[in-house]
């Protein structure tokens, strides 16, 4: 799926001729990779868009949509191309515009400024506009902003939210910013996106119903499994039907306050995009983008399975396994703090073990909260509280106590972020360098908190129990490369049977 060449200095430039063909064929998996712009009609669409395919010399193409915005096009009312989900690069890439991507969709530039996402990137504000333009098409400005548009839009047409309320969940600073920019966006008011389309979702005061789009295919029952394998009393509930399907709840510690959010989880099949059912209870509905965002992160929603499928079907070993579960995601996380205290505990015990450890803790030192989710009644403690803890009061070898508390005022001092924006070869150094931070525990962490698309755990156990189970095979895990955690959670999932 790459459509990119390297030209006149400008890394990733998109080429022409492949991003035309892809348009000619109505390619659906390159929906959210690139978008076609036309002169002749002031629009931009999805590479899938059903209308008749234009002129070439009518087109240009663009990294995203605030690019293609920027330059004066407006969303197509036909293919929706902001309802699409992310770019696959931009999910995994560790560039600098990449963990730009994932900070803007977590709201940092509506909460922060761009100097509040400058400062998290290491660079000032107006090197960071240049980068991402350069790359992206677009300044962090523009990015936010369709990113508060595409919001928007899923709110006014999916739920019942009043107008006003729509604009501060999704980050607008006024109703007039709102009612402008929808209007210059969709060249359409609020009101007459939601006249066009009955409201299917349900809302009520702090509830809204959404959908989160993803690539198929989705193997949602085998994400579903491992959250519910791993769930945690009080901050997380999960049921699993007969047929594979049932949902996932838990907390969310978010800017503005505590939510809940719910997921839907089936297998989805076919090659292009389909939606997950997601139900978000927050007290601040300024915390909707970042509460989406989490969500997609730990649901793998901007995963490209179809490119990373034939990759590593490629090789004979995985070929069976990635037959039996295609669309298979790597598990996420919502927080990355959450889950770096939690794979400390996890350390050396079976995952019921780690599971008992992490709601004994949740039970005496998480925060209360009050929701409309059974079995949802904590905040996992923030890591200040798990670093004022006495390491003599784990339940647990006094080395890992120690351990745990110091990576604990690590996240707690601001030393040590897990955001998804920092580069992850410092994120992995600076780990290594904590004293009981081995590399298991590291490369665990760039999996699910950093969302590395290309960890391999040579020394876990269920690694190991796997590859047993295929005596004589070829076990090459460099030609896996760049999608081994793909490759890991296949092998982990083949011991389910």
């Amino acid at each position: 799926m790459d459509t990119t060449t390297e030209q006149a200095g400008e890394p990733g430039q998109l080429d022409f001729g492949r991003c035309y063909t892809a348009v000619q064929s109505r390619d659906r998996r390159f929906d959210g990779v690139f978008y076609t712009a036309v002169r002749t009609t002031g629009i931009y669409c999805r590479p899938s868009c059903p209308a008749r395919t234009p002129a070439a010399v009518n087109v240009s193409f663009h990294r995203t949509a605030a690019a293609a915005q920027s330059a004066g096009y407006r969303a197509c009312k036909r293919c929706l191309p902001d309802a699409t989900p992310g770019s696959p690069e931009w999910d995994v890439a560790a560039t600098v515009a990449g963990r730009a991507m994932r900070l803007i969709g977590d709201g940092v530039v509506d909460r922060e400024g761009v100097q509040g996402l400058a400062a998290r990137l290491g660079y000032t504000s107006r090197h960071l506009s240049r980068l991402l333009t350069a790359e992206l098409g677009a300044g962090p400005l523009a990015l936010a902003r369709t990113q508060r548009a595409q919001t928007a839009r899923a709110l006014v047409e999916s739920t019942t939210l009043g107008l006003t309320d729509v604009a501060f969940a999704a980050g607008f600073s006024s109703v007039r910013q709102f009612n402008e920019t929808m209007q210059e966006v969709y060249a359409a008011t609020p009101s007459e996106l939601r006249g066009r389309r009955a409201a299917a979702g349900r809302s009520s005061p702090g509830g809204i119903e959404l959908r989160i789009a993803v690539r198929t295919p989705f193997r949602g029952s085998a994400l579903l499994r491992f959250l519910a394998d791993r769930a945690v009393p009080g901050i997380e509930v999960a049921e699993v039907r007969d047929d594979g399907s049932g949902y996932y709840a838990r907390t969310l510690d978010l800017p503005h306050g505590p939510g809940t959010a719910r997921v839907e989880l089936a297998d989805l099949d076919g090659a292009g995009t389909s939606y997950v059912g997601l139900r978000l209870g927050l007290d601040d509905l300024r915390d909707t983008a970042a509460a989406v965002a989490r969500m997609r992160a730990l649901l793998d929603a901007d995963a490209d399975p179809v490119a990373i499928d034939l990759h590593l079907a490629a090789d004979a070993l995985l070929a069976p396994l990635v037959a039996r579960r295609p669309g298979l995601r790597v598990p996420g996380h919502v927080d990355g703090a959450e889950l770096a205290v939690r794979a400390v505990l996890g350390q050396q015990v079976t995952v019921v073990a780690a599971r008992t450890a992490a709601a004994r803790l949740v039970a005496q030192h998480g925060r209360p909260v009050a929701t409309d989710v059974d079995g949802l009644t904590h905040l996992f403690p923030d890591a200040a509280i798990v670093a004022g803890l006495d390491p003599a009061e784990f339940r647990m070898p006094r080395a890992r106590g120690r351990a745990l508390v110091g990576l604990s005022a690590a996240l707690a001092s601001g030393d040590l972020v897990l955001d998804r924006g920092p580069d992850r070869a410092e994120v992995r150094e600076q780990l290594l360098a904590l004293p009981g931070i081995g590399p298991w525990t590291a490369d665990y962490i760039a999996l699910r908190a950093l969302g590395h698309p290309d960890v391999w755990l040579p020394t876990d156990v269920g690694v190991r129990n796997a590859l047993a189970g295929h005596p004589g095979s070829a076990v090459v895990p460099e030609t896996w490369a760049p999608w081994r955690s793909y490759a890991l959670l296949h092998l982990w999932t083949s011991l389910e049977g």
